[in-house]
């Protein structure tokens, strides 16, 4: 047990708790809303935003497996760079104008704007269990980033009670604050979270690379195969083609995730994304730091050392970044850098575990159950979800191997692409008939399941065979492109056959402001 880490840890830990508790008085509004308890009262300036979305995009598993997948796959594991470059642009003309709308509907999830937009609770309902189902495993995963630094601390981690308590009493923590603050509790955790980060990915970036004799020293002990990516070969394009769909289909998926459009709709105002836009890549810079220690990792080589070997074995590439804090920094430095990686852990999964249950409560238990609820009834329902989908998250980290957890969120992200027809086309376009965004889903969905499960749910990549070129690439842009495909032919054949359905409660004017 390593005591000191331990105390930094724990005292680090209090002060984020109690700060989740505040956070119900801290721009206090009438948490019998579920606008106000979900999304913050939509009042979140350009500040708070910015650390409230680089949070809930920049999590615990972030920190975790960036590192983690170069120190095991080299320079693939790159690819998170470019999908969180080539986002920001896209976001910026897209997601603005869903909070303008959002705004003047009183809509609190994407599902709710696809309701008015195509006059269909059947394509909303679609959208919203897909948005629920995908965003599970990926709260199971936050649970990774505290499992590992728990086990760095000295605890058992994964072997009965006694190892999953630490995680357990992490949680029940996670689901008090939730319940009482709703979204206010995360948002203010964030900035904590982030100064956190920032100050220990500095250092390790300043210290490490100076005991292993620099950056060219750490450079030349990295074989060839794992910097660069293996060339175009007898017409296989390999991991060249995969890297690129790879971070393109990512950077789409990354704000139809429902967490995403939570942080989003919870802004003051167009502008105020439009200003986050701009400067969250500084995120980026940092994420390029963090998969720099996947190097620094291999370089160093920290997993034969004989006192780092057992958690290797135990979590494999995983503590690849916990590692380096546990060999390079004093005891209660590792308290703080482990402390960041676990509050960056709670802040994702508190804002995924409300926007799942802002999705259950408005588009499938106010649209299909209890249509008449009163708001106060409809604000329970959404805290007691929310609660619900904590403790099946909980459930699923602690009785199921950790494998089962990442291959589920990586078909999550297959699955939210195809939310992708419906939700973006919406922002700009009525073209669409939702019963031809409805059919484009279920083909999309049901192909993507289909490529995912050839290598039994362990990849993403699927081989194209065409004119003699084998092109692997993502299997979620793939479906994407299907599901477009089809909605297009038959939104065409719906229109020529006169059985088109273009009920809007929107108007052009609500999507400007």
């Amino acid at each position: 047990m390593n005591i000191t880490a331990t105390v930094v840890f724990v005292l680090l830990f209090l002060v984020i708790t109690i700060l989740g508790f505040v956070s119900a008085h801290w721009r206090k509004g009438d948490m019998s809303h579920l606008h106000e308890w979900g999304l913050g009262g939509r009042r979140f300036g350009s500040w708070i935003t910015w650390f409230l979305i680089g949070g809930d995009l920049y999590t615990a598993y972030t920190f975790v497996a960036v590192p983690a997948l170069v120190f095991g796959a080299g320079a693939l594991g790159f690819f998170a760079l470019p999908y969180t470059v080539l986002v920001y642009p896209m976001v910026f003309a897209i997601l603005p104008r869903l909070w303008v709308v959002a705004h003047k509907h009183n809509y609190i999830t994407a599902s709710d704007f696809v309701a008015g937009r195509y006059g269909s609770p059947v394509l909303a309902l679609a959208i919203a269990i897909t948005g629920i189902v995908a965003t599970m495993p990926y709260i199971a995963l936050q649970l990774v980033g505290i499992q590992v630094v728990i086990g760095g601390l000295g605890f058992p981690a994964g072997h009965g009670l006694v190892g999953d308590l630490p995680l357990i009493i992490a949680f029940v923590i996670l689901a008090a604050f939730t319940y009482t603050s709703g979204l206010r509790a995360p948002a203010s955790i964030a900035v904590v979270k982030d100064l956190l980060v920032y100050i220990t990915v500095i250092a390790m970036v300043v210290v490490i690379p100076a005991k292993l004799g620099g950056l060219g020293a750490i450079f030349a002990q990295v074989p060839k195969e794992h910097l660069l990516l293996p060339a175009i070969k007898d017409g296989n394009w390999g991991m060249q083609s995969f890297y690129a769909t790879l971070a393109f289909g990512s950077a789409l998926a990354l704000m139809l995730y429902p967490h995403a459009s939570t942080a989003v709709l919870a802004a003051k105002g167009p502008n105020t994304l439009r200003r986050n836009w701009v400067w969250l890549p500084a995120y980026s810079l940092m994420l390029g730091l963090i998969a720099m220690l996947g190097y620094m990792a291999y370089a160093g080589g920290i997993e034969k050392l004989p006192d780092l070997a057992p958690y290797f074995k135990q979590y494999g590439p995983q503590f690849a970044m916990p590692g380096l804090l546990l060999h390079y920094f004093p005891s209660w430095f590792v308290g703080v850098g482990f402390a960041a990686v676990a509050i960056g852990a709670l802040v994702p999964a508190a804002i995924m575990s409300i926007a799942a249950a802002n999705l259950f409560t408005r588009n499938i238990y106010k649209a299909f159950i209890n249509p008449q609820c009163s708001v106060q009834k409809e604000t329970d329902m959404a805290k007691l979800v929310s609660l619900v989908v904590k403790f099946g998250a909980l459930l699923f980290i602690v009785f199921l191997p950790l494998k089962y957890a990442i291959q589920l969120q990586l078909l999550g992200g297959i699955l939210v692409l195809q939310t992708l027809p419906a939700i973006v086309s919406g922002i700009y376009t009525r073209w669409f008939d939702a019963k031809a965004l409805l059919l484009g889903w279920a083909v999309g969905l049901a192909w993507g399941v289909w490529a995912a499960s050839l290598s039994g749910f362990k990849s993403s990549a699927y081989a194209l065979h065409v004119a003699g070129q084998i092109i692997p690439a993502y299997i979620g842009l793939y479906a994407v492109i299907i599901n477009i495909a089809v909605a297009v032919v038959a939104t065409l054949v719906i229109r020529a056959l006169g059985m088109a359905n273009d009920r809007d409660a929107t108007s052009a004017a609500d999507y400007v402001g």
